[in-house]
């Protein structure tokens, strides 16, 4: 999978982190329904390996499907036996080197220049800023351009609609929303939630589809 040219076209990753498989799984069907294409299943939800494998069932084996929350080799060979075919790490870790030398292409997780520097040594093709809001928002997006010009980046955490329209227009490569977009979907067990799910998708996607895709506004 080029996870660089797929976050290029899509913009928007969605995080998927619940406590109810069974609404994890509606969440993600739902959210790749909606037209977005990019969805993480983060390891810290209840089951993740099992949302992961029967999603990857219910989406076939030609549709993007990403394991969050990867720290550890095993980590990252587990949510491979399950059909992940990307990961995204929360830092710069064994899970990405673990990941790479499976072959699934890394969204690694940093917050320094430091860590920069290191997720790409290590093999990550994208980094992701994260969290974002606390490291100081667009205006830390573009502060690191300045030394890194083409290094793709994707903040995460606390992106809402507004900031992932400022963070894109910034030059970001793609953004990472959860709560703002998944809200309560995944931990319901009733499947109460996903019609609100779907209008907090389709409006996302708004946002996605409105900025020139790896050129600042």
């Amino acid at each position: 999978m080029d996870l660089p040219a797929a976050l290029r076209v899509h913009r928007l990753v969605a995080i998927v982190r619940g406590d109810d498989p069974d609404a994890a799984l509606r969440t993600v069907l739902a959210l790749v329904d909606e037209g977005i294409a990019l969805v993480e299943v983060s390891l810290s939800g209840r089951d993740a390996l099992e949302v992961i494998a029967r999603a990857r069932a219910a989406l076939g084996p030609g549709a993007p499907l990403g394991a969050g929350t990867v720290l550890t080799a095993a980590d990252a060979h587990a949510v491979h036996r399950a059909g992940a075919d990307f990961v995204v790490t929360p830092a710069v870790c064994e899970g990405v080197t673990a990941a790479r030398e499976l072959g699934l292409p890394v969204l690694a997780g940093v917050m320094t220049p430091t860590e920069i520097v290191a997720a790409l040594r290590a093999g990550a093709c994208a980094v992701k800023i994260f969290p974002a809001a606390q490291a100081g928002g667009p205006a830390y997006l573009r502060a690191l351009q300045g030394p890194f010009p083409d290094v793709p980046f994707v903040p995460v955490g606390g992106v809402d609609a507004a900031a992932a329209r400022a963070y894109l227009d910034a030059g970001a490569l793609a953004v990472g929303v959860g709560s703002p977009l998944v809200g309560d979907a995944a931990g319901t067990r009733s499947g109460a939630g996903v019609d609100a799910l779907r209008a907090r998708a389709r409006a996302f996607l708004d946002v996605a589809h409105a900025v020139t895709p790896g050129r600042p506004s």
